[in-house]
């Protein structure tokens, strides 16, 4: 009975996440609209709040002033910067609007004898834009050492990576929170801002494929895929490698890298050993094959996840534009694994023993036939939604939570595991990267860098890829890609709305081919390349970071040239 309950309470709750879901991005698209004054017989004064780098600016206090007194008339600018103040009958002859808010310079414009005029009679009066600059406090330079501090103990610390982001915002919020009894100056931002900061709908699709996939992982299906791979290379290790590519990259296009690897990789040693063979040579492989094969979907990598809910790029938009990219990639990654493991290759390895043979075929049973026959077709319908769900304009977080609920209701699992198989690791490191993310733009920093790489790049759409993709890479190097790509996300949307006549999509394409790719110039360059170090690690094979670097960096050099010459043919030749 106690179990029957969890399991009612569970669907209840992905029940609720569903329609909240569906509210957040309801909301969402009504914040974007222009606004809309119905009431013909009364007299509105509207205008809108930009920044220098005519970027609107959200949640800035106007307050209507006559004869330099309140008047108890006010507005908020919203989302998209507009801002509307309904007016009573008074109209002085000396009227003005304040601007205000923290980490901006309050800014006071006095209206014109013109406006004034207007606004005597019902109708709508506007300001037009006013631009209101930054104001750099001390809470600008409190954030910058913390986001550094954060940054540090995610790439030069064994720390994990959700406890680095965890420690970064609550500096932040305890700033914030503590700061204000000592000097306003010291305010980040407050709690709700923090929490409005985060993505849910990057939350909500992260949640949604791991359930799925728990499903899919539970039927043996990945099992039987890595033994189908040596079965069919015939024990040939060049044969071999390319195969568990292709597989690698295939299946990291549909489930989250870290994931991909966490099911391959230990079948794969397993297969090694059998083969006597060092582990390492197939596990490069197939890592490096995980982080490119994972850029041509939406789902394929954390990156991807957040550039298509920021930018609004659909399933198909990255299924069309960058697999050509990725084919291209990934068979320059292929010749050059084959050339860098020729020796190994031409010395082979041990055919494996019956024994041994059989049981690598016993551990690699498809375990649950009709729980795979049922996730095939909820995938299938995944899918499609993933595919038109632009045009239904359902989102894709929605799509996630509508299939893992499917599977658990039409599967009936253990709910129990299926909340354990849950990475809630992953989603805390997610929210409180949002977060820190969100203090960023708070204080203006995401501001200074886009101006920086606008003056660097001008009006040049060509140096614009080339400095994106490029940056990208060799900083994902050193710097785990995923908080890169969080930071970068607004610069790539300024410098969009800032190039004439580019492809709103292309820069964005070019960060996500330069933050997955890059991600194997090193061990810390993506996530699933510590996790495949930390699976060899436990089965005794040590992958250093120097060892990493020497396969890894070559790779990606190789990827992202050609990656990159993908998107000057799709861009700027056709």
């Amino acid at each position: 009975m106690k179990i029957a309950c969890c399991k009612y309470r569970f669907f209840w709750l992905l029940s609720i996440v569903f329609v909240l879901a569906g509210l957040v991005s309801c909301s969402a698209a009504i914040d974007d609209r222009p606004p809309i004054v119905r009431d013909k017989d009364k007299t509105v004064l509207i205008g809108r709040a930009i920044n220098a780098q005519n970027m609107p600016i959200d949640r800035l206090q106007i307050s209507l002033l006559a004869e330099e007194q309140p008047t108890g008339l006010s507005a908020r600018t919203r989302a998209d910067g507009w801002f509307v103040i309904e007016l009573d009958e008074t109209i002085d002859s000396h009227m003005s609007l304040t601007f205000s808010r923290r980490h901006y310079r309050t800014e006071n414009i006095t209206l014109t004898l013109e406006q004034l005029e207007a606004l005597k009679a019902p109708g709508v009066v506007s300001v037009g834009s006013v631009v209101i600059e930054r104001q750099r406090t001390a809470a600008f330079w409190i954030t910058i050492i913390i986001f550094l501090f954060m940054m540090v103990l995610i790439g030069a610390t064994p720390m994990h990576n959700a406890l680095a982001a965890l420690v970064g915002a609550s500096l932040l919020l305890a700033t914030s929170a503590l700061g204000h009894l000592f000097s306003d100056s010291l305010i980040v931002f407050g709690f709700n801002q923090a929490v409005a900061a985060v993505d849910w709908n990057v939350i909500f699709l992260i949640m949604g494929m791991m359930i799925v996939i728990a499903v899919i992982e539970g039927t043996g299906l990945f099992r039987w895929l890595a033994f189908f791979a040596y079965k069919t290379s015939g024990g040939r290790l060049g044969k071999l490698m390319v195969i568990l590519m292709v597989l690698t990259a295939v299946s990291s296009a549909f489930l989250d890298n870290v994931t991909t690897m966490l099911l391959m990789a230990p079948i794969t040693i397993r297969i090694a050993l059998a083969l006597d063979i060092d582990p390492l040579i197939l596990l490069f492989p197939e890592v490096l094959a995980s982080n490119v094969g994972g850029l041509a979907t939406m789902v394929g990598t954390p990156t991807n996840i957040l550039i298509a809910s920021y930018s609004g790029i659909s399933f198909s938009g990255f299924l069309i534009n960058l697999s050509p990219g990725v084919f291209l990639a990934l068979g320059g990654i292929a010749v050059y694994i084959l050339l860098r493991y020729r020796k190994q290759i031409e010395a082979g390895g041990t055919e494996a023993s019956p024994e041994l043979l059989e049981r690598l075929k016993q551990g690699a049973v498809i375990d649950e036939p009709i729980h795979l026959k049922k996730a095939g077709w909820v995938g299938l319908g995944m899918l499609i939604l993933f595919l038109v769900g632009e045009h239904l304009q359902v989102p894709p977080a929605v799509i996630a939570l509508m299939g893992a609920t499917s599977l658990l209701v039409w599967i009936k699992p253990n709910v129990e595991e299926m909340i354990e198989a849950v990475d809630w690791t992953t989603l805390v490191f997610f929210i409180t990267l949002f977060m820190v993310i969100g203090a960023l733009q708070e204080v203006g920093l995401i501001d200074l860098l886009a101006v920086g790489v606008s003056y660097l790049v001008g009006d040049s759409q060509f140096l614009a890829m080339l400095v994106i993709t490029w940056l990208a890479a060799l900083i994902s190097t050193v710097i785990p890609n995923i908080p890169f790509t969080a930071t970068m996300l607004p610069v790539v949307g300024y410098l969009t709305a800032s190039i004439p006549g580019i492809d709103p999509h292309c820069l964005f394409f070019c960060l996500a081919v330069g933050a997955a790719m890059g991600g194997n110039g090193s061990l810390i360059g993506a996530s699933a390349n510590l996790v495949t170090a930390g699976i060899a690690e436990r089965a005794g094979y040590s992958i250093t970071f120097a060892h990493f670097f020497k396969v890894g960096f070559p790779a990606l050099l190789i990827s992202v040239s050609l990656g990159f010459l993908w998107l000057l043919i799709r861009y700027l030749v056709f």
